[in-house]
């Protein structure tokens, strides 16, 4: 069932499943919280009670805010775990990851750890070289082109190559959900402008962080030339001891819905 928060600038659509410790999942840009429709149950059935958000602009979540920060998700993240109670394993994909980042850096009293589903955290150095890589070439140029033209059809030539090899059982039908909400009005905007906010307010916060942290990566990400190297980074900019890092082997820029088994392995392995 969904509910709503409303905070300033708009109202967040979530829902709420389990009994136990509180997990929120957020998941990235250009979907809703159906992104988690595998890995959610698998939580569930371990014991936690779980909310799945839809990120504002996406989903169920309303349109028209001023704006789309990682900072804006992370004041988004801490109000919905206090309205849920505190305290909370925060679990952000992509550019909630990085929200998450800044969340457990901002109000470390609400967070008992997080996790990271291959992170847009630090700042991107790019290089021409890097565009001789073929999958992260394909990918880098869909993901502009859905950017800077609004293109809804880039987007889901994008996320198939996000998804290499293994795919769900139901992908065709969550292909044209995702297409179909994009098409809404505003959505496709929200999208733009997340794509459009650099990952350094994010970055600046890593070694601000106080909780343990879990980064997972898939080897086969086209968002990185390697995605090991990403992940890796990410875990030095933390203060040491706090981070580690998972390697989802055959998983690209999705692990928790190609990989929810080895996904939820991963963080309830973490988590104990």
């Amino acid at each position: 069932m969904t509910e709503y928060l409303t905070v300033d600038g708009g109202t967040l659509a979530y829902e709420v499943s389990g009994e136990g410790p509180l997990i929120v999942l957020a998941h990235g840009m250009g979907n809703s919280r159906e992104a988690y429709r595998f890995l959610a149950p698998e939580l569930v059935r371990a014991g936690y009670r779980v909310a799945r958000l839809d990120l504002r602009g996406c989903g169920e979540s309303s349109v028209g805010w001023p704006s789309y920060s990682r900072t804006d998700i992370a004041g988004d993240l801490i109000a919905l775990t206090e309205h849920l109670g505190a305290p909370a394993v925060l679990v952000g994909h992509s550019i909630a990851g990085g929200a998450a980042t800044i969340a457990a850096a901002e109000a470390p009293h609400l967070f008992t750890s997080i996790v990271e589903l291959a992170p847009f955290t630090r700042a991107a150095s790019i290089t021409l070289g890097d565009f001789g890589h073929a999958a992260y070439r394909r990918g880098a140029l869909r993901l502009l082109g859905a950017g800077v033209f609004g293109s809804v059809g880039l987007w889901t030539q994008y996320l198939e190559l996000a998804y290499p090899g293994r795919r769900p059982a139901d992908w065709a039908a969550d292909l044209a959900r995702v297409d179909a909400m994009m098409r809404e009005p505003g959505r496709m905007h929200a999208m733009q402008k997340m794509g459009r906010s650099a990952p350094k307010d994010a970055g600046a916060q890593l070694a601000n962080v106080r909780c343990p942290v879990l980064v997972v990566e898939g080897s086969l990400d086209p968002d990185w030339v390697s995605p090991r190297a990403e992940g890796e980074a990410v875990v030095a900019a933390l203060p040491a001891g706090l981070g580690q890092l998972v390697v989802i082997d055959g998983a690209g820029h999705y692990p928790h819905a190609q990989y929810p088994a080895e996904t939820a392995e991963a963080i309830l392995k973490f988590l104990r």
